[in-house]
């Protein structure tokens, strides 16, 4: 489902956020949280094939990934297509109630947010300056070869 969002500036936060989110009511309480704050274009997909096919048509500015997908239990195959894109890629934020599940060089590849979260606390992230740091900059000139 997409839906362009509140026209309030949002000067900090992406324009276009992918949500790939399997529970229905999280999924519509993060869209209205990201609407409220500004997004101009929020997109949700409830499993990873509706994610792949969004992310043909349209590359988002971040994304808001479940790891745990009902049509796949390793929601972060996505997160590692999106690696391939160098450090041009979208913002990746992992949602999930077991972030120990989660391989360590996945985690790198953004932030985790553990369920329960206050939707609030996504937007703030989202809002925050992309990591500049050496190991940020390092990891972009790696995975650009």
């Amino acid at each position: 489902m997409k839906r362009s969002g509140n026209k309030k500036a949002a000067k900090k936060l992406p324009p276009h956020v992918l949500v790939v989110e399997d529970d229905a009511i999280l999924s519509m309480t993060i869209e209205n949280a990201l609407d409220d704050a500004g997004v101009g274009k929020i997109e949700l997909c409830a499993s990873t094939e509706t994610a792949l096919e969004a992310l043909r048509r349209k590359r988002p500015d971040a994304i808001v990934l479940d790891v745990h997908l009902s049509d796949r239990d390793d929601g972060w195959a996505i997160a590692e297509l999106l690696r391939t894109l160098g450090p041009d890629g979208p913002r990746i934020i992992f949602s999930t109630g077991s972030p120990e599940d989660i391989p360590e060089e996945i985690v790198a590849l953004g932030c985790v947010l553990e369920k329960p979260y206050d939707p609030a606390d996504l937007v703030e992230l989202l809002g925050r300056p992309e990591r500049t740091g050496i190991f940020s900059r390092l990891r972009g000139a790696l995975t650009a070869k």
